[in-house]
């Protein structure tokens, strides 16, 4: 296991270099999106229409923030990381068309392991730490989508050590999540 200090963009060789179980800080540009903002980005793709956030080498949070507006800045009170289970069917057509080279969530993706393999990584971030994530965001750059409603918009986060991450699901097809399910599968039948 060993720690990683990545900065937005990222390069294939930046995630290439991860193995399931390292830990990993981001600093940079972080993009938060979650189911609502997953399926605005795949119906813009659909009509050909360009998208206001540059995807080339992003970081896609799974995150509904809560934010404040002081002075005209938003601001971050807590930013916890979200179930990613939900935007598993998604991804596969995100990746198609977008360079994303990490997602961040909570609880895995079931599905997705082929998906990542060669192009992208799955970190895990633990929940229930939505003041110490609020407290990496550095500057709310601007906010996309507005309508959707404050926690599925899309939120461009100025991040500088955000983490620790866990290498959830590497690029090389190793999904930290599907081992543990295996050993409590096992461990359950065992019982039995």
């Amino acid at each position: 296991m060993s720690t990683y200090e990545l900065v937005t963009p990222l390069k294939a060789e930046d995630i290439t270099q991860l193995s399931v179980g390292d830990v990993v800080y981001i600093s940079g540009i972080v993009y938060t999106a979650r189911d609502e903002a997953h399926a605005h980005i795949l119906e813009l793709d659909e009509a050909g229409e360009k998208l206001p956030i540059d995807l080339e080498g992003a970081v896609i949070y799974h995150c509904g923030p809560l934010m404040v507006q002081e002075n005209d800045q938003w601001k971050a009170v807590a930013s916890g990381p979200t179930t990613s289970a939900r935007m598993a069917k998604m991804t596969p057509k995100l990746l198609e068309k977008h360079n994303v080279r990490a997602l961040i969530g909570k609880g895995g993706m079931q599905g997705v392991t082929e998906t990542l393999k060669d192009r992208c990584v799955y970190l895990a971030y633990t929940g229930g730490c939505a003041a110490l994530a609020a407290g990496s965001i550095k500057k709310v750059r601007s906010v996309h989508w507005l309508q959707l409603g404050m926690p599925e918009a899309v939120w461009e986060l100025e991040v500088e050590r955000f983490g620790p991450l866990i290498v959830g699901i590497d690029a090389h097809g190793n999904d930290l999540f599907e081992k543990v399910r295996e050993k409590a599968l096992t461990a359950f039948c065992q019982l039995r």
